[in-house]
């Protein structure tokens, strides 16, 4: 059964958002009310891929599932015609001028998802790096009540790319997580997740940029319910690009901050209550 865990006048409490993203929160809900949303939102953080968000939306069904869905593009201060062109492949779009990061983007997509009466959020990359017909893969196990939060992983199922580095960076990450959750972690960073929409406002996201860990690990000790289904992972090709987030080496040593954080400012969650039950792996 899904739940809500806010009362609309909860959730539309601009308060909770940075100054910087209020207006265009106001603006999105001045076109896309409150409260009139589907059942299942799929959130897209967007910089800067105009060449690739339209197809992505394109390929996201109407239906995941069997829920209803609606695809809510968060553009992150991009400097081309992402917004135009999620907007024109028929996305709701809330376009945020500054550039402060895919975490910032997600977080302030997860209240947007939240605000329109979502009761389940995926999430997916707008570099076509997924195959959005995957998103059922991630929903399904969250409508049969085996989990809260359920990540794709690459690694039970196809990596395409040809980049070996971010490859073994997958691997070690994943060991990181499984010992700070204390779990089996395969795939840390898959852009490919699906969750309850109460659960993204009950744990704490402070993360600007890297909340692929944050997410995880603050759902893992908060008690949620993890599971990993087998997706793929496509190469961008053309499309691949290192300034958004850095090198491998400076995106690794920032993801392990991010996730070492994460574990020390949440770790007394996980002191008080029953231990979770182990991250199914499907």
């Amino acid at each position: 059964t899904l739940t809500h865990s806010e009362s609309p006048a909860d959730v539309l409490e601009l308060t909770r958002l940075q100054p910087a993203e209020r207006p265009a929160a106001e603006a999105f809900l001045a076109a896309h009310p409150a409260g009139q949303g589907m059942p299942l939102a799929v959130v897209i953080p967007a910089y800067n891929e105009e060449p690739t968000v339209a197809a992505v939306i394109d390929e996201i069904p109407a239906e995941v599932a069997g829920l209803p869905t609606e695809v809510i593009v968060v553009v992150d201060g991009a400097r081309d015609g992402t917004a135009a062109s999620a907007a024109a492949a028929g996305a709701l779009v809330c376009d945020v001028p500054a550039n402060r990061g895919q975490g910032a983007a997600l977080r302030l997509g997860y209240w947007l998802a939240r605000a329109r009466g979502a009761e389940l959020i995926a999430t997916i990359d707008a570099d076509g790096q997924y195959e959005p017909r995957e998103l059922e893969a991630v929903v399904e196990p969250i409508l049969a009540g085996r989990a809260d939060f359920v990540s794709g992983s690459r690694r039970l199922g196809a990596e395409l790319t040809t980049d070996g580095v971010r490859h073994a960076g997958v691997i070690v990450f994943g060991a990181l997580i499984s010992v700070l959750v204390r779990h089996r972690v395969t795939d840390p960073a898959c852009g490919l997740r699906a969750m309850r929409a109460e659960l993204t406002a009950r744990v704490t996201l402070e993360q600007q940029q890297y909340q692929a860990s944050e997410l995880m690990i603050s759902a893992a000790l908060n008690g949620f319910r993890l599971a990993e289904v087998p997706t793929t992972m496509r190469d961008r090709g053309a499309h691949a690009t290192t300034t958004k987030k850095g090198g491998n080496l400076g995106y690794g040593l920032r993801f392990a901050r991010a996730a070492i954080q994460t574990w020390w400012r949440d770790r007394s969650a996980a002191r008080t209550r029953l231990r979770p039950e182990k991250i199914q792996c499907s």
